[in-house]
């Protein structure tokens, strides 16, 4: 099924620009023609690598269209994908010749089916559901086919909707049972009374989803989504914006973020967390958590809560979002499959909240830094002063005031970001050289070198990532472990987008625009290679000390997306590794051996396998003593894993002098956060081995410095 992978999408080198490539007119008067005329000529001319508009591209485009359009196949008949397949080798001629009968026959049909199934979804609610039946629902939809009639349909839509209503029929259950416990007199309500109340909330659910926004969907909407999946068949990171998306796109450059403090994407009909960010309502609430998937939304005013599943992304967001100080309390799935409440208070979040951050900490009498960086962020337009290099090196000379003797780097969750900006960064920490290779198709390669040979840090240094560290995050990764100049602690490999993209305004296509706005189109146009020659692009960086985490098990990584580019490999940059110091393979031998046998990271894998196999089950029972069976067993099974977040590494970090000074003059939370992220590191396994190695790494500099001197 095509998915809506952009979680992963940070920008690397951002370019609202004209369309320089090309002089071709485009002039036609139909608005949907003449974006279809400049869309293809851009994906032929300026993708890295396109591919051809063809009966293959044909063939794809259809089955990931309807998918699309129709992921839980609860619209389309079996004879309606019999009478558009009539188009499934032609799609392609169409695109060249401008034209969108494909897109009007599928879409005519898509409004008629969805006002059949507002029919059937009441039709459906109407009655009451029996949870004594033994019956059961499976959510994997992929593997289902299309319904023959009405009457499979019907049956169809009926399990959705009582596997949609059996939570609310547990939560209504739950809440009763907890006002006789608070109150002896109180008058439980009857089995039937609370099952009319679930499908009753079920019901508003679904009118709202139909009638407030699939109705709202205007013609320019579903076009936009006919378009998005023409340009996703390219690779997962180039996508189309539409006008209304252009816009919070460029609301979200601008540097704040209002509602809860989260970043959402649409995964299949899923609206899933993809980030926290730092500071904001939802980070400081701990208990929403990246891949949490959002099922309901109900506002402070409201007595029951939205099921927002199916819904338009922008639509849940606006949903999720509020007037600062209101609360929203969201329904969510966890990783592990259990269902929870969660109330957020709404506020304004800025984008600083982000920025590079430090802390000292003393282990056996030594004195260590770490440093944790978010994103690579970057303003372009005043670069000088908002960069994450630029912070980062001055984060380093605080920590070098307070002694530090060694230094961790944590990338991990950190998605991306500037490639200027990673370039000058991994010269902070080597004399100078290449950094990464560039190269776009038919061009000669660029090496992007670090020309400045001051080095801000010449001491032991440790760079821990994740499967999501990603991009911006797998170049420094990289560079760093080709130069041997860091050792690598994390999973088995980095997310692997190996790919820069640039964001282009349609709008400069044209000359004179009369056709309203077009919106715009984020385009991969660059591939990017390691100074060893090799490629990130699905294999990512292996880390030199792997750890299982969270993610170990979860398909998350570039290699797991629809149309990735393949791996590939180049001649590698002239370098010359960093000869400096330390006993590189011993310290990673110890510190594998010290992974292998520590009961923490035993723990943390046998979390994450479980959690995997939670995420594969896919048939749910809709008998509701089973249900509740089953929901108990998940909640005993993961009340092992609760010692997780039990541990603690008793170790003391705290700010720098330059930041309790900050501390101490700050009006704000700043204070707060810092004692959070202190407590949070405290707990965290993989810090403390990071400053094991940093330990090791100490120990053998002195010996390799002395060799390399007397060598001399």
């Amino acid at each position: 099924m095509k998915r809506n992978y952009k979680a992963m999408l940070l920008v690397l080198l951002l370019a609202f620009a004209s369309c320089s490539f090309t002089t071709k007119k485009f002039d036609n008067p139909d608005k949907d023609k003449l974006l279809i005329q400049i869309i293809t000529f851009v994906l032929e001319q300026g993708h890295f690598d396109p591919i051809q508009f063809d009966d293959t591209f044909s063939e794809d485009f259809f089955e990931d269209y309807i998918s699309i359009t129709d992921p839980f196949k609860r619209y389309f008949y079996e004879s309606d994908i019999k009478d558009f397949e009539k188009f499934k080798l032609t799609i392609d001629d169409q695109l060249k010749a401008t034209d969108i009968t494909f897109f009007n026959v599928v879409n005519q049909r898509t409004l008629q089916r969805i006002a059949e199934a507002k029919e059937i979804y009441k039709a459906v609610l109407a009655k009451p559901f029996d949870y004594t039946i033994n019956e059961s629902y499976d959510s994997d939809t992929e593997k289902a086919d299309f319904p023959k009639n009405k009457k499979e349909m019907t049956e169809r839509w009926r399990k959705q909707l009582k596997f949609s209503t059996i939570s609310n029929y547990d939560d209504l259950k739950r809440e009763e049972k907890q006002k006789k416990e608070k109150d002896p007199s109180y008058t439980v309500k009857s089995d039937a009374e609370i099952e009319k109340e679930a499908r009753e909330a079920t019901l508003k659910s679904l009118n709202i989803i139909f009638e407030d926004y699939i109705d709202d969907q205007t013609r320019e909407d579903w076009f936009a989504i006919y378009v998005n999946t023409i340009v996703e068949e390219f690779d997962p990171h180039t996508y189309y914006l539409a006008p209304k998306n252009k816009e919070d796109f460029d609301q979200r450059m601008s540097g704040k973020l209002e509602g809860i403090g989260a970043r959402l994407q649409k995964r299949m009909d899923y609206i899933k967390v993809v980030e926290l960010i730092s500071g904001g309502p939802a980070w400081k609430g701990e208990e929403l958590e990246v891949e949490d998937v959002i099922l309901k939304v109900k506002q402070e005013d409201e007595d029951t809560p939205v099921d927002i599943v199916g819904m338009r992304i922008n639509d849940a967001i606006n949903y999720i979002k509020g007037p600062k100080g209101t609360k929203v309390t969201l329904t969510v799935k966890k990783v592990d499959g259990t269902i929870k409440d969660i109330t957020i208070t709404r506020d304004i979040v800025e984008i600083i909240d982000t920025y590079a951050k430090a802390s000292v900490v003393e282990k056996d009498g030594k004195k260590f830094g770490i440093i944790n960086l978010p994103a690579f962020y970057v303003d372009f337009q005043d670069y000088k002063n908002i960069n994450a290099a630029k912070d980062v090196k001055a984060e380093i000379e605080h920590l070098k005031a307070e002694g530090m003797e060694g230094l961790v780097l944590d990338l991990r969750n950190n998605g991306g970001g500037s490639l200027p900006t990673v370039v000058e960064m991994a010269g902070l920490f080597i004399k100078d050289g290449p950094i990464v290779q560039v190269r776009s198709t038919g061009e000669a390669k660029e090496v992007l070198k670090d020309r400045d040979k001051s080095i801000s840090w010449d001491g032991p240094l440790v760079i821990l990532v994740n499967e999501i560290s990603a991009s911006a995050s797998e170049i420094m990764s990289a560079a760093m472990q080709d130069y041997k100049r860091a050792i690598i602690i994390g999973s088995k490999q980095t997310y692997g987008k190996g790919t820069v993209q640039n964001v282009m305004n349609l709008n400069n296509m044209l000359r004179n625009n009369n056709a309203g706005d077009l919106g715009a189109l984020a385009l991969t146009t660059q591939k990017y290679y390691r100074i060893n020659g090799g490629s990130v692009q699905l294999e990512g960086v292996k880390s030199d000390v792997t750890v299982p985490g969270r993610f170990t098990y979860i398909n998350v990584g570039e290699k797991d997306k629809d149309n990735p580019l393949p791996w590939d490999e180049i001649d590698p940059a002239i370098y010359t590794p960093w000869e400096n110091y330390f006993d590189y393979e011993t310290t990673v031998a110890k510190s594998n051996e010290r992974m292998k046998n520590n009961p923490q990271i035993a723990l943390i894998d046998e979390n994450a396998k479980w959690v995997k196999n939670k995420i594969d089950e896919t048939v749910f029972s809709l008998n509701y003593n089973d249900y509740v069976k089953q929901n108990e067993k998940n909640e005993a099974e993961s009340k092992k894993f609760d010692a997780i977040d039990d541990y603690n590494a008793h170790l003391n970090f705290y700010s720098t002098t330059f930041e309790k000074s900050l501390i101490e003059n700050d009006s704000s939370d700043l204070k707060e956060k810092r004692e959070r992220w202190h407590k949070s590191l405290s707990k965290d396994v993989y810090i403390e081995e990071a400053l094991n190695v940093l330990e090791d790494l100490k120990a053998s500099y002195p010996i390799k410095k002395v060799a390399s001197a007397v060598k001399k």
